[in-house]
């Protein structure tokens, strides 16, 4: 389960809401934010680049929770809702957070861990191949798990596994269908090695 974080975000009211004042905001490391949902207005604000890193580097990631401190607006828990990431820099130049409202379920994205070693693979020289990573789930953001895991030691060749066959703790819902295949065994194929007939004329090598 994702564990509370004893996270602390200080944060200030963004004032300049131009393109001008975004660059200038990330030129000095500072990161364009957006605090919405629950029963307060949306606050626009700065938030210091560095310790977003820090907390999507983490091990929860951006399922973690925190708390957003802004001076003149009351401190709450968020979580990750959106981010935008430089294509080239790979930096976060924007990010949206929502608030936590005790009691109201909210939509995250959790990676999934393949446990075990399929028999397909142990005994039939199969090779495993896991089709998807991460599942859709909903449930009240501390249940959010910081993985899900899919035990894959009884896979034989040609047989796969499906969202369905995932277990979860209750009041996890998952929202990825069900017959969706997560991990399969299969076989690697020898291709036969063709060998080029003789031209006409030429005189077969001797051995």
């Amino acid at each position: 389960m994702a564990e509370k974080k004893e996270i602390v975000l200080r944060a200030v009211r963004r004032e300049g809401r131009g393109k001008n004042d975004a660059r200038r905001a990330r030129r000095e490391g500072q990161v364009p934010v957006t605090i919405y949902g629950g029963a307060a207005e949306a606050v626009a604000a700065l938030a210091p680049l560095s310790e977003l890193a820090a907390i999507l580097r983490s091990d929860t990631g951006r399922n973690t929770i925190f708390t957003v401190d802004i001076e003149g607006v009351e401190a709450t828990e968020v979580m990750f809702a959106d981010r935008q990431i430089d294509p080239v820099r790979s930096r976060l130049v924007h990010a949206d957070f929502k608030r936590l409202v005790k009691g109201e379920k909210i939509e995250a994205t959790v990676p999934l861990r393949l446990v075990g070693e399929p028999i397909g693979v142990r005994e039939q020289a199969g090779v495993l191949e896991q089709i998807i990573r991460e599942v859709e789930i909903r449930c009240e953001p501390r249940d959010i798990p910081e993985h899900l895991a899919v035990d894959v030691t009884n896979l034989g060749v040609h047989e796969v596994l499906h969202v369905s066959d995932i277990p979860t703790s209750e009041g996890v819902e998952i929202l990825t269908g069900a017959d969706t295949v997560i991990a399969t065994v299969g076989v690697v194929k020898e291709e036969p090695v063709e060998v080029a007939a003789p031209v006409e004329g030429e005189v077969a090598e001797e051995k």
